[in-house]
């Protein structure tokens, strides 16, 4: 199956556990998509069929050795054109998804080369994301979601979720970026060093090192 729907429906199946173990069931991949229910059970079906998913009736979705490997090309695309665009063009972090998702379908294998080579061969996008290489292989550090980071606890940020770009704007004007040093207290956070009130669901979008 080649279309960009189905890319999307990969995609998100793999970002689901990228950063936690559960595997996403049907109702949230319809949640994250913005998709109905019944289509997506109807797109599920097609791509088990293409050997792309593994699914049983009301059961979570996998991915299959051959879905990963073509939603790993997908997120290669996204990561390279958000950190292209933020490097090359100015755009803020909380900018550049948008734009990549339309962008992935679209630009081909040599531009993307191009674009991997001019910025270096990176390793994250501006998120802290892991850039999958060419081959597929994703390196990424042990990690910890700051909700669950005990008191304590001190780390550099590795990954801020982009789902809610006006968190990662509130964000921004804190001080907090990838890379950043958190360390949890009774009250809060010191963010590099500096006492900081994050602001609502901050906790449930930043990771630091474990």
């Amino acid at each position: 199956m080649a279309s960009p729907a189905a890319d999307d429906y990969l995609k998100t199946v793999y970002a689901h556990t990228e950063w936690q173990d559960a595997p996403i069931t049907p109702s949230q991949l319809a949640a994250k998509l913005g998709i109905a229910p019944s289509s997506v059970t109807e797109m599920v079906k097609k791509l088990a069929a293409s050997g792309l998913v593994l699914h049983v009736p009301y059961g979570a979705v996998r991915l299959t050795d051959a879905g990963e490997r073509r939603a790993l090309s997908m997120v290669r695309r996204h990561r390279l054109i958000e950190t292209w665009l933020v490097s090359e063009f100015g755009y803020g972090w909380h900018e550049v998804h948008d734009e990549a998702e339309v962008l992935e379908h679209t630009i081909s294998d040599r531009l993307l080369e191009g674009i991997d080579e001019r910025l270096g061969r990176p390793r994250f996008d501006p998120h802290g994301d892991a850039i999958p290489n060419a081959a597929g292989h994703v390196a990424r550090e042990p990690f910890v979601l700051l909700a669950q980071a005990p008191v304590g606890h001190e780390g550099r940020v590795l990954r801020v979720s982009d789902t809610d770009p006006d968190l990662l704007c509130a964000l921004e004007e804190l001080g907090l970026s990838v890379s950043s040093v958190v360390r949890v207290t009774e009250g809060g956070v010191e963010i590099d060093g500096a006492t900081a009130q994050l602001p609502d669901g901050a906790v449930d979008v930043v990771w630091l090192s474990a």
